[in-house]
Order: structure tokens, then sequence, then C-alpha cells
């Protein structure tokens, strides 16, 4: 009888949702699909190791903040596949329709024109997120009242859900003084704000650390030290 409960048991786990595999990923990011600036881009982004760092599984809801041109939620579109959705958030209306443009391919990709402090669209402002990223930007909303926006983001995730968040290393005891500057966040200083929201740290990507940056340039000679915070709901 124990033998054919822990059977009973490991089939349950192994019927457990997964993350999409090393496979799946390396056959998205090699994609003939995407466009070249992307592939560019790609030199310093590490998408595989990205990808593989959040753990996207197929049919998520995801919400990527501050989107911009859409490189990562192309990417999040791609790896959800066609069950999952991606919000493409903007502040305003981009006059250059990036995001538009990727929808005509990746059509599970939702543009949404919302506030940084109230980033999700209204269907999906509670319990309603699998995922939210914040990539590379979270040291420009020095002028953002930031703990509304977290707040936001908890309440629009799923209890579970994750925030994963990237941006360019600042030098201690900086905080966003040199948002405008360096274009640069203390890290202690970005990790004590998402733990005020609510969230659980609960992984760090070391995959684009560069520990020789002294942090004291905004585009080095050499490669940028940044840094990947994975955040869970309770």
């Amino acid at each position: 009888m124990r033998l054919a409960f822990l059977v009973f048991l490991l089939a349950g786990c192994a019927s457990l949702p997964q993350p999409i595999s090393s496979q799946r990923i390396a056959d998205i990011v090699a994609s003939p699909e995407r466009s070249a600036a992307d592939r560019t881009n790609d030199l310093r982004r590490k998408p595989a190791e990205m990808l593989a760092f959040i753990g996207v599984h197929e049919g998520w809801t995801v919400l990527d903040v501050s989107a911009a041109g859409g490189y990562t939620t192309e990417l999040l579109a791609r790896a959800v596949g066609p069950k999952g959705r991606v919000y493409g958030q903007t502040p305003r209306p981009d006059p250059r329709q990036r995001l538009a443009e990727r929808t005509k391919t990746i059509t599970n990709i939702v543009p949404v024109v919302r506030p940084f402090d109230n980033p999700a669209p209204p269907e999906a402002a509670s319990n309603a997120l699998d995922l939210v990223t914040l990539m590379f930007n979270y040291h420009d909303f020095a002028n953002l009242d930031r703990a509304a926006m977290n707040r936001a983001i908890f309440n629009a995730l799923k209890p579970g859900g994750l925030y994963v968040i990237a941006d360019h290393s600042g030098r201690p005891g900086t905080g966003m003084s040199e948002y405008n500057t360096l274009h640069r966040i203390e890290e202690s200083f970005l990790r004590r704000e998402v733990a005020a929201a609510g969230f659980q740290l609960v992984g760090e990507g070391g995959f684009l650390r560069h520990p020789d940056d002294p942090r004291d340039q905004e585009n080095p000679p050499f490669p940028k030290d940044e840094f990947v915070l994975k955040y869970r709901k309770p």
C-alpha cells in the first residue's frame, strides 16, 4: 500500500505543469521570424538564460511593464504559446507602432496604454497574472509613485505569481540618485522597495553579473554589471 501510494504521488508530481524546456527556449531564440535588431540585442540580454531563470510556462498570462519596442514582450509571447497572453504596457501610444507591428505575426501580444503606477489593464488588475516583468527601467522611475506601482503589480498577480526585475547595478549608497546620469540603481535600494510591497525574493540570476564593473559609467567599455531578481506573491 505504501509503495502504491508513493507511485501515485510521483505520478501526480510528474503531471504538474512544468516550465518550457531548454530545447523549446533554444528554438524560440533561434526562430528565423525574429528580427535582426532583436538578435543583436540578444548578445547583451541573454534571452535563453532569462527565459530559463524566469521559468515560463505555456498558457501563462503575463504583463511586461515598460515594454518599449517589445523585445521582451515578443520573447514571452512566444514562450507562453497560443494559449497564453502577454500584455505589453507603455505609458503612452508609440508613434512608431513597434508593439503593434509585432502583433501582426505574434497574435497573443496585447498592447496596452496604461500609467506606470497602475500598469495592468482592468481585466487583469486583480489576481489574474502569472508573471510581471520589468526589464532595465525601474531606475527611470525616480519621479514615479513606485510604491503604488508595486502594490498594483502585487494585486494583479495570482497568489504564487512572479515579479521579475532586471536593472543596471549602481554603487552602494547611491539609491536612485544616478538614474538620470548613469542610468543605474543601487540593488539593495530596489530590493527594499519591492519587499515593502509584500513580495518574497525567490531567485537571483547571475548571468548578467560583471563584478569588475566599478559602476561609475553609463556606457563603460566593458560589460556592465546588471542584476536580475525574481519575486513571488505569497
